[in-house]
């Protein structure tokens, strides 16, 4: 895979790596996955895109480089499924990063939180925002990576700008 992105690679460009993987549920990430996603990075991917998950999941950033572990749905036919509402699945993120257009490493990541509610999207409410930073804040923490919920409805990414620990 790593061959073929430097294949087709050309100045300018933004490689996101897209994987479906990890379980539904649970914020915990595997061993293999971020070994995975962080040779995809060392390999010459900008973005690991993760998706599968029904809510979002630990984020990371390594080498500049962003790991999304799972972005959770955004609009899906879920809606009411039981036994997982400690996950709070009708909380749903955009994520909007920003690169450094000569190195496309990530020098910010805002994320809006909405809530679903019958198949439509809708602010989040203030308390919503503080539990979604208050979970992925707590699940990205051993990555090296920090979530605070804004005044302006956005929650803000920070990270460590040293290389990410070894799990």
């Amino acid at each position: 895979m790593l061959a073929e992105v430097h294949a087709v690679r050309r100045p300018g460009d933004l490689v996101v790596f897209s994987v479906h993987w990890g379980s539904n549920w649970g914020y915990h990430v595997p061993a293999e996955q971020v070994a995975f996603a962080r040779r995809l990075v060392e390999g010459g991917v900008d973005v690991v895109h993760g998706h599968s998950s029904h809510h979002p999941r630990p984020i990371e950033v390594h080498r500049g480089r962003l790991i999304l572990y799972g972005c959770g749905d955004l609009l899906n036919d879920y809606e009411g499924i039981s036994g997982f509402e400690r996950y709070r699945g009708d909380l749903r993120l955009l994520y909007f990063p920003s690169f450094d257009p000569d190195t496309a490493e990530l020098t910010a990541l805002r994320l809006l939180p909405l809530q679903s509610r019958r198949l439509r999207l809708q602010p989040a409410g203030s308390r919503d925002r503080q539990w979604l930073a208050a979970v992925l804040g707590s699940s990205s923490g051993p990555f090296g990576t920090h979530v605070d919920s804004g005044a302006d409805g956005l929650l803000t990414v920070s990270w460590s700008r040293r290389p990410s620990p070894s799990r």
